[in-house]
């Protein structure tokens, strides 16, 4: 009896691990099911946290928004400082032509001259020699009957004479109001014709005479004209006296 016990239980035992790596193999145990929980040990401790993932890409824009209102004006900033001048830009084109003015007020040309000629030879002196050939007497402020020139316009006058001198010495004086201004003295040359001449800038005013006259006793007399020879006294007015009007 005991014998028989023994070898069957013998027997169990060999064969029972067998059939459990059977059963293992073929029906595995829900690890969550209590019928596990004998073989499970006690729950871990929770494991530490991981590093942080990498960014991810960027999504695509939104749409546009709608525009919003517009703000309030702000308050006026402080004046800046002036800055440096800018180079000089390029020369504009000319304007239009402006509006043609008033006519203005003509202004008057004052005129006085003369110029004329001797044609009888030796004056007699001391009196104003009468040149009586013409050259130009436009105003007839020559006097050919005295020889004399009188002022009709104020202002500064030009005088000159040329004179042939022949047979004699000729001494001439320029007059002006009865007083000789300026006196041309010449020798005469035997067998020889000279000139005399002479000239004078003179202010006269309104009424003034000049002339010309032979100075001292006939031996100075040596004035001379003839059709290929002449001797001649001019003057004419430079400017008026700006208050004549």
């Amino acid at each position: 009896m005991r014998g028989s016990a023994g070898f069957l239980l013998c027997s169990l035992l060999l064969v029972a691990p067998h059939c459990t790596e059977a059963a293992v193999e073929d029906v595995q145990p829900d690890p969550k099911t209590p019928c596990a929980n004998w073989m499970g040990g006690a729950p871990g401790y929770p494991g530490h946290n991981g590093l942080p993932g990498r960014d991810g890409k960027d999504g695509k824009d939104g749409l546009k928004g709608e525009k919003g209102e517009q703000g309030v004006e702000g308050p006026r900033g402080d004046q800046g400082e002036i800055g440096t001048p800018g180079r000089e830009g390029p020369r504009g084109f000319p304007g239009y032509p402006g509006q043609k003015g008033e006519k203005g007020e003509g202004a008057f040309v004052y005129r006085s001259a003369f110029s004329v000629g001797l044609k009888e030879r030796a004056p007699h002196p001391n009196v104003p020699i009468r040149f009586s050939k013409i050259f130009y007497n436009e105003q007839s402020h020559y006097d050919a009957s005295t020889g004399k020139f009188l002022c009709s316009i104020p202002g500064t006058y030009y005088f000159a004479y040329h004179l042939t001198v022949y047979l004699t010495d000729v001494k001439v004086s320029l007059y002006k109001k009865d007083k000789a201004v300026i006196f041309t003295y010449d020798q005469f040359q035997t067998n020889n014709v000279d000139q005399a001449s002479g000239s004078v800038l003179l202010h006269l005013s309104s009424g003034d005479e000049v002339w010309l006259q032979v100075y001292g006793e006939g031996d100075n007399n040596g004035v001379y004209a003839d059709n290929i020879n002449d001797s001649t006294f001019m003057g004419f007015l430079l400017y008026p006296d700006p208050d004549v009007h």
